[in-house]
């Protein structure tokens, strides 16, 4: 597995971890306030995360180098933007709610859409790829189908464009 594709992987854990965090503190902080964003501290995530793999009899493997510095570097970028994020989510997703989907599903799209929108120099297929790949992986299954419908669509309202798809074949002579 390569280092952007485990990074992703990091990415989805930590992001797991910090809705959790997201929603119980948005039913006891503010469930009575409206229009409460509640910013992640996605550092102090990172670091528990990682705190994880420094107990040898918790964890044989590590993660490699490329992985968690992708890692952290997304989870860094994505927090700081998770309102817009959001916001194209919901604008994506007629018939979901956010708050809806199931957490699995809601974060894989969330990496998805901030690589759309803020990661313009890596493909769309390959982030829709990659995110759909994940929702494989950790999600149910029809999470595949609702991840890359979700993003597809993101990727359409964004402007991001269909890459030409040509066959790798020679042409006939």
């Amino acid at each position: 597995m390569g280092a952007r594709t485990s990074g992703r992987a990091v990415t989805l854990h930590v992001l797991f971890a910090l809705d959790e965090g997201m929603d119980a503190s948005a039913k006891t902080d503010a469930a009575s306030q409206v229009g409460v964003v509640v910013v992640p501290d996605g550092d102090a995530a990172l670091q528990k995360y990682f705190r994880s793999f420094e107990d040898p009899e918790v964890h044989e493997e590590g993660v490699e180098p490329d992985a968690r510095s992708f890692a952290e570097t997304m989870v860094r970028e994505l927090v700081g933007v998770l309102p817009r994020v959001d916001e194209a989510i919901r604008k994506a997703s007629a018939n979901w709610r956010i708050e809806r989907m199931p957490r699995v599903d809601r974060n894989i799209v969330r990496i998805g859409a901030f690589e759309l929108l803020e990661r313009k120099s890596t493909p769309r297929a390959v982030v829709i790829d990659e995110a759909v790949e994940l929702a494989k992986r950790f999600g149910g299954d029809d999470s595949p189908r609702f991840v890359n419908g979700i993003l597809e669509r993101i990727a359409d309202e964004s402007g991001r464009p269909r890459e030409d798809r040509k066959s790798r074949r020679p042409p006939p002579r």
